[in-house]
């Protein structure tokens, strides 16, 4: 379904339409200079970068909370008989937008964006040291302003704090929603890692590459895949940072990986992920790129991409047929250990592990619902921020079956909170969940699907998902873009098929 071209406009609707051109203009700055902060900023240029980013952030929320455009909403949606569908959704994304803003004080946004700015700084070097003494009392005045904030919105939305900071990433989600998928995974997740890991061992061990893997090297396979995969890099890079993530613009998307030149596999499978990000970013609704109904309707669409590409996709047997010639040839790797056969063992084993980018796709539910149940507990003042280090320890036992031997691989491991990300993480495992859905949607619509990824021919693929899930932008809510995709709202049972047929047969 294409967006239609906007004309005709009822006024107040026209004026509201230029105003939040300019609004995207700056989100737009912001998401670069954030993108150069992670990836080419020297760590001398913090402060000013806190104080360019802070003040562009209290711009946006003026221009955002100023008198006219609440009035110009209130005349909108009056005059709303006179708009098209794409416009409708557009005023009810403006609508969302301007109550989140309104709902904050200038003052309480800028001391949170200068928090944030500081906290994430000290928190590079925090985690290469596995110095959480020095991260404590930055990470609790962010956590003590995300209170702040969380409060004044859930006063103001009618609902709980942290279903108010989860909006920012899920719109309408609920922790109901959240608590029964993720009763359901706890109903049969840690007895399928038992049984995955029995599975395993009686099967051939994979023999691991050996490297080093010079970071140039990793470089070169993955802009090869990206290349076979689609990425354009007319409108986009790859560069390195601490923690990978997508950002920039849907016209310019800048996406980063991390190396390990012992490892090549998970630099690989990261940078894999950051482009199913990007391809939902490019497939947006070009036509109203400028507006808030061209973006994400939330992060568990845009996280079921990134993982349908990675997980579902890039760890079939399919698509390791098509890489492990590419990956051999690169690396100079011996035979056996680059066999498509032997990376699926690589790429697939489950492991009780510590890293949650680096989990396994049975076990990294279990990673997120930790993160869940910690940043639950941070918010309501039930977990002081002293004692982040011992609660991540237990609920790692509890979960994971593992304990982190110390806080560089435990609670100093995800920049999400140092962010000021909290209700960010629950929207992974709904990614999981929906990706798990999506995919088999695909197969089942396009049935020679594997074959086609088996011989590096992945447009169709992306063609399929942009026709069903980019080019919606924020017009449609997740269930209902699932619905029309797959038949059926977001569940565990897909996902669950999924893991039974990948790792116990």
């Amino acid at each position: 379904m294409a967006a239609t071209a906007r004309a005709n406009t009822p006024s107040a609707y026209a004026e509201l339409s230029v105003r939040f051109r300019r609004l995207s203009a700056i989100s737009g700055a912001l998401a670069v200079l954030e993108w150069d902060r992670a990836a080419m900023m020297p760590v001398g240029g913090a402060e000013a970068r806190a104080e360019q980013v802070a003040a562009l952030g209290v711009l946006h929320h003026e221009l955002l909370t100023a008198p006219a455009v609440g009035a110009l909403l209130d005349h909108a949606e009056a005059e709303a008989t006179g708009l098209d569908p794409w416009q409708a959704a557009n005023l009810r994304a403006m609508r969302r937008g301007w109550r989140h803003a309104t709902a904050l004080s200038a003052d309480l946004v800028e001391a949170k964006l200068r928090a944030v700015s500081r906290c994430e700084m000290v928190w590079r070097t925090a985690r290469a040291e596995n110095d959480f003494a020095a991260l404590r009392p930055h990470l609790a005045e962010v956590v003590a302003l995300t209170r702040e904030a969380a409060g004044v919105k859930a006063a103001a939305f009618g609902c709980t704090p942290y279903e108010a900071l989860l909006d920012e990433y899920e719109p309408e989600g609920s922790l109901d929603r959240l608590d029964t998928l993720f009763g359901e995974l706890l109903g049969f997740l840690p007895d399928f890692v038992a049984r995955a890991l029995e599975t395993q061992a009686h099967q051939p061990a994979p023999i691991v590459p050996r490297g080093p893997f010079p970071a140039e090297r990793q470089r070169q396979a993955a802009l090869r895949l990206m290349t076979a995969l689609g990425f354009d890099f007319n409108h986009g890079r790859l560069d390195a940072s601490d923690h990978p993530f997508t950002g920039g613009v849907p016209q310019d998307v800048r996406i980063t990986t991390r190396y390990d030149e012992a490892d090549f596999t998970r630099a690989l499978m990261g940078v894999l992920h950051e482009s199913g990000h990007a391809f939902y970013e490019r497939g947006l609704p070009e036509a109203w790129a400028d507006q808030p109904v061209g973006q994400a309707r939330g992060m568990a669409l845009h996280e079921s991409q990134s993982l349908l590409i990675e997980m579902q996709v890039c760890r079939s047997p399919a698509f390791l047929a098509f890489a492990a010639p590419i990956l051999r040839e690169v690396f100079a790797g011996e035979a056996a250990a680059f066999a498509p056969d032997n990376l699926g063992r690589v790429y697939r084993r489950v492991a009780r592990s510590l890293i949650r980018v680096d989990a396994d796709e049975v076990t990294y539910p279990l990673h997120v619902i930790l993160r869940y149940r910690l940043e639950k507990a941070l918010l309501a003042g039930d977990l002081a921020v002293a004692d982040l280090p011992g609660a991540w320890s237990a609920g790692m036992v509890e979960l994971v079956g593992v304990a982190p031997p110390s806080d560089r691989e435990g609670c100093l491991q995800d920049i999400h909170w140092p962010g000021g990300a909290f209700g960010y993480f629950p929207t992974y495992t709904l990614g999981a969940l929906a990706a798990a859905q999506l995919f088999a949607a695909a197969k089942a619509q396009i049935p020679d699907l594997l074959d086609l990824i088996a011989t590096g021919e992945f447009a169709p693929l992306r063609q399929w998902l942009t026709a069903n899930v980019h080019c919606f932008g924020a017009r449609f809510g997740t269930d209902a873009v699932l619905r029309q995709a797959t038949g059926s709202v977001l569940g565990t049972a897909a996902f669950r098929r999924h893991l039974e047929a990948r790792y116990l047969t």
